[in-house]
C-alpha cells in the first residue's frame, strides 16, 4: 500500500517513523516548502506544492497512491480542501490526522476570535503583545501602531510587519519555565495564538494562565469534508494497517 502523508507537523514525522517498520506500507511525505530548513521525516520526501486539486489528482494517479493522510497543520485549510477534492476525484482513501483543539480551563482568560484580522482588532492600545501565530499571518497586525509586539517565528515574515516589533527566530517546543521567563522578561500583557492544539505547543498557554495574562485565541477553520479523523499517531497506524 502506497501512502502519501501531507506533512510538516510533529505528528506527520511521527507517523512516517511509525510506518517505516510496517511491512507492506510504503510512504512518501510531502512538505509545502514554506520553511527554509524543515525538519525532515523518515523515508522518502517531496518538497513543494502540487499546483491545485486537479494537479494533485493527476499526481496521485501517476504515483499509484492508495491512501492520503492529511497530517498538515490544523490551519492549513487550502491543502486540506485540495486533498478532499483530489481524493474524491480519484477514489483514493483519505484519513485526517489532526491535534485535538485546546479548550480553556480554570484560570484561563481566553477570548476566542474567528480570524487574525479579528485578533488585531481586539488588541487594546498600549498592549505588549506576544504574537505566536506564525510568520505568514504577521501582516494582519501591520496597521496596529498603538502596541508593541514580540513576534516569534521559525523564519522571518516576508510581508508588512507592525511598526513596533521585536522578532525572535526560534523553533520549539518550549517548556513552561521558558515561556514564563519570556513573558516576564518582555513584560507581556497579551498573548495571541492560533488554536493549533496538541501538547507540544501549549506551554505558552500554561505560562499565561499562571501569570494571569489574557489570551486571544484564533479558532481553527472548520473542515467541511467527510473523511475519517483520528487524533493521535497510534490511531492512524491502526487505521492504515487495518486496510
Amino acid at each position: 500500500m502506497k501512502v502519501l502523508i501531507l506533512g510538516g507537523t510533529t505528528e506527520s514525522r511521527a507517523l512516517a517513523a511509525a510506518l517505516d517498520t510496517v511491512h507492506g506500507i510504503e510512504t512518501m511525505t510531502s512538505l509545502a516548502g514554506r520553511v527554509a530548513e524543515p525538519m525532515l521525516p523518515v523515508g522518502e520526501t517531496r518538497i513543494g506544492g502540487f499546483g491545485g486539486p486537479d494537479a494533485l489528482a493527476v499526481w496521485l494517479r501517476d504515483n499509484a497512491i492508495d491512501v492520503v493522510v492529511d497530517a498538515t497543520h490544523p490551519f492549513a485549510s487550502t491543502i486540506a480542501a485540495h486533498a478532499e477534492q483530489a481524493t474524491r476525484a480519484t477514489s483514493v482513501a483519505l484519513l485526517v490526522l489532526t491535534r485535538p483543539p485546546w479548550t480553556a480551563g480554570e484560570g484561563d482568560r481566553w477570548t476566542s476570535v474567528a480570524s487574525l484580522p479579528d485578533a488585531a482588532s481586539a488588541i487594546s492600545p498600549g498592549s505588549r503583545v506576544f504574537l505566536t501565530t506564525g510568520r505568514q499571518g504577521v501582516h494582519h497586525f501591520a496597521s496596529v501602531d498603538h502596541s508593541w509586539f514580540l513576534v516569534r517565528a521559525i523564519d522571518p515574515p516576508t510581508g508588512a510587519v507592525p511598526p513596533h516589533m521585536t522578532l525572535q527566530l526560534s523553533r520549539g517546543p518550549f517548556d513552561v519555565d521558558h515561556e514564563s521567563m519570556m513573558l516576564a522578561d518582555n513584560r507581556i500583557d497579551l498573548l495571541i495564538t492560533k488554536n493549533s492544539g496538541g501538547d507540544m505547543t501549549r506551554a505558552k498557554l500554561d505560562a499565561a494562565r499562571a501569570a494571569s495574562i489574557p489570551v486571544i485565541v484564533v479558532d481553527r477553520p472548520t473542515r467541511t469534508g467527510s473523511a475519517p479523523t483520528v487524533f493521535d499517531v497510534a490511531a492512524a497506524v491502526d487505521w492504515l494497517t487495518d486496510r
